[in-house]
């Protein structure tokens, strides 16, 4: 026991509570969908905070040999190098360490050849599961057939074949900047709209658009313009929107660092954000309120979708029943977006 200097054991645990060693393992290191009715909940408490009292650790390798599995999940994202991609890892890492899986991450690069081969690759190392986070609507990748038998969820991304996914609920973030415009009197306004093969953009442009078409106002298709979710991509898109004369009084850039290229455009056309642009964001990265004019963001739980598709995952794989979530976004409104130019038209 931890008393003598030795590791904290199972046995030491059923020992000191009086128990089945049997039923202290089931508690503390059975699949997810038998730990609750391993033992009658005072049980499974005392067992709980003896357990945290004395710094037990499970043993990965141990119910390994036990389960015949490796308690190993692999994760592709597009690039580990982006925030928002960065941010929902740390919460599928945090999620699944504290369950006493191991995690090991690959970057596709947003490249269906290089996602086929990625796939390929971590099924080779015999995972339990895995979490995607990089697939396209059209879910072509997905349609593997190494996958068969691999339980997986998506994170972040939907397909329109219907795979199970954990997701903020995109449609209904681009539909709160579009009230948010609304009710500031904006009537020409465009959307960065990014990758069109990713559920994000498209549903988040697909939100908005839908609002303002409600309103009587339906934009065209020369006001949502395509780019990489970077601020390269958005800063072309926003001089492309901006240099003419009719340009928008707003724009909708459907991820922070597209919003960011586009305060670079408005910068270098001489255009003051909040005043001659408003501007909105989508993910409410860290880096949003910090900038010189704060940026008005649909804040997204990044984190919280990592870690709840690490939840999903594991219930798939003990055979329990499942379906996707969508996590509701709230709008933060900040500076970017200025003052009302008009009576609102909500």
């Amino acid at each position: 026991m931890a008393g003598n200097g030795g590791p904290v054991t199972l046995r030491g645990i059923a020992e000191q509570l009086g128990l089945h060693i049997s039923t202290v393992s089931r508690v503390l290191n059975g699949p997810s969908g038998e730990r609750g009715r391993a033992a009658s909940g005072e049980t499974a408490r005392r067992i709980r905070e003896l357990a945290d009292e004395l710094g037990y650790r499970p043993n990965p390798h141990a119910t390994s040999l036990r389960t015949r599995r490796s308690n190993l999940v692999g994760v592709l994202f597009p690039r580990l190098s982006e925030i928002v991609v960065a941010t929902i890892y740390e919460g599928v890492e945090e999620e699944a360490t504290m369950r006493g899986l191991s995690t090991f991450v690959t970057n596709t690069h947003d490249d269906p050849t290089t996602q086929r081969e990625r796939i390929g690759m971590v099924l080779g190392r015999r995972v339990d599961g895995l979490i995607i986070g990089d697939a396209h609507l059209d879910g072509a990748a997905l349609a593997d057939p190494a996958l068969d038998g691999t339980p997986f969820v998506l994170v972040n991304r939907r397909t329109d074949t219907g795979h199970l996914a954990v997701t903020c609920d995109d449609h209904l973030g681009g539909r709160l900047v579009a009230e948010h415009f609304l009710s500031l009197g904006h009537r020409q306004v465009a959307v960065i709209a990014g990758e069109p093969f990713a559920s994000t953009g498209t549903d988040r442009t697909t939100g908005f658009t839908d609002r303002y078409r409600e309103a009587g106002l339906p934009l065209s298709a020369h006001w949502v313009r395509h780019c990489r979710f970077d601020t390269a991509g958005g800063h072309r898109a926003a001089v492309e929107l901006l240099s003419g004369s009719d340009r928008p009084t707003a724009i909708f850039a459907v991820n922070d660092l597209a919003a960011i290229g586009t305060i670079g455009a408005a910068r270098d056309l001489g255009l003051r954000l909040g005043e001659d642009l408003a501007l909105a964001g989508f993910n409410d990265t860290p880096l949003a309120a910090e900038l010189p004019v704060p940026l008005t963001s649909v804040h997204s739980p990044m984190a919280e979708q990592g870690r709840r598709a690490i939840r999903l995952l594991l219930r798939r794989i003990a055979g329990e029943p499942v379906a996707s979530e969508m996590l509701r976004p709230d709008l933060v409104v900040r500076a970017s977006t200025g003052t009302p130019i008009g009576p609102s038209l909500r």
